[in-house]
């Protein structure tokens, strides 16, 4: 089946003042929506085109040399706002939250405190120089979270030989200037540090939960 744009869970207009309405429409509607037509058609016709994004992603490596570029960049743009949808929620019904249980104390363990962990992860985030994504990933074998920084569409899930940073994701920022351009112009630190007024909590919790199975 062809992959597609998921449902918001909210309104284009939900999250605002942290992300404006308009942003939201053509975040969704034209960059994810051109990530899912070329993905959709570099894999059209492979034993592929109906697999899971993230299980073709983990065996980028194994796809033909001329469909890998195309897959790695598109697929991987499906997957990363399919998940950054998710992971926000509107500001008052859930979004901005701080973590609880397991998660916080996750947290506490590997960063010290939650707000050593905001720190270091938007020093991630304005540490990516030019477009890309910043990461709060859960190792299975350290049993221990890690804050990284991927380029353009890599996710983690392609793994550290491909996208230089490994583990299951579990919290994901976009900080492609698309992302915020129309709201804060070139101001990246002031979307980063808005934009944890709508992170949504218990999702987060979700994927950590998902990732310790």
């Amino acid at each position: 089946m062809p992959f597609t744009i998921p449902t918001l869970p909210y309104a284009f207009s939900a999250l605002e003042p942290v992300i404006d309405t308009q942003t939201m429409e053509i975040h969704t509607q034209k960059h994810h929506g051109a990530y899912v037509a070329n993905a959709n058609k570099a894999l059209e016709g492979t034993k592929w085109a109906d697999m899971p994004a993230e299980s073709v992603l983990a065996q980028l490596a194994d796809l033909p040399e001329d469909k890998r570029g195309p897959v790695r960049n598109n697929l991987g743009g499906h997957l990363n706002h399919s998940m950054f949808w998710q992971l926000m929620a509107p500001p008052g019904s859930g979004g901005g939250a701080a973590p609880t249980g397991e998660l916080a104390a996750a947290i506490e363990a590997a960063f010290g405190s939650f707000d050593a962990f905001k720190g270091q992860f938007a020093a991630a985030c304005m540490g990516r120089f030019g477009s890309g994504w910043s990461w709060l990933c859960w190792d299975r074998d350290s049993k221990k979270l890690s804050i990284c920084s991927t380029a353009n569409q890599d996710n983690p899930v392609m793994g550290k030989a491909i996208a230089g940073c490994g583990g299951a994701p579990i919290l994901g920022l976009d900080v492609w200037e698309h992302a915020y351009y129309l709201n804060y112009q070139n101001r990246r630190a002031d979307y980063v540090a808005a934009w944890w007024g709508v992170v949504n909590w218990a999702q987060v919790a979700k994927n950590f939960a998902a990732a310790n199975k």
